[in-house]
């Protein structure tokens, strides 16, 4: 039996935890497939830090093989060393899956929350609760999982037209 199915590595990038999640998006339906979290040592040095997300997201990409791939983009706070850091793991979450040759998709933290609630500033309680909606078997461990799968849901939505917008930009 041939499946229409896109499987979809959503990614909520963070130093100490980076989430990801994967769904398959099948027409109109959205199906769970799996998500967790890979953690870095705070005691470590940075670039081991940002090689434990790599290989912990090669293995996710080598173990679910999505086509697709998406990322939370980082918000910017007050403190600047913190914002570097967490852009330098984001930017290894973005390398993870273009090293797979997969392009990689990225939302704003609004939208994911616009998406998946209904509000662009619902908090992570209510996107639990709509989780359990979209994707009942899903049972996230960590915030940074379920977010990863709010991503992930968030680019099945708008993925066609985030898709062509990659196209193009490639051409």
């Amino acid at each position: 039996m041939e499946t229409s199915a896109i499987r979809i590595l959503g990614i909520d990038p963070g130093l100490r935890r980076t989430g990801w999640g994967v769904i398959d998006i099948d027409g109109n339906r959205l199906i769970y497939v799996g998500c967790g979290s890979v953690e870095s040592r705070e005691t470590l040095p940075l670039a081991e830090r940002l090689l434990a997300i790599h290989e912990g997201l090669a293995r996710v990409l080598g173990d679910f093989r999505p086509l697709e791939a998406a990322v939370e983009q980082t918000f910017v706070n007050k403190d600047g060393a913190s914002t570097l850091k967490l852009g330098q793991a984001r930017g290894v979450a973005m390398l993870a899956p273009a090293m797979f040759g997969i392009a990689v998709a990225e939302y704003a933290p609004n939208q994911v929350k616009k998406t998946v609630v209904g509000a662009g500033h619902a908090d992570k309680n209510q996107i639990r609760v709509m989780l359990g909606v979209l994707l009942p078997k899903a049972n996230p461990k960590t915030p940074d999982a379920a977010d990863a799968l709010a991503i992930a849901i968030t680019h099945a939505h708008h993925r066609q037209s985030v898709m062509l917008k990659l196209r193009v930009a490639g051409a």
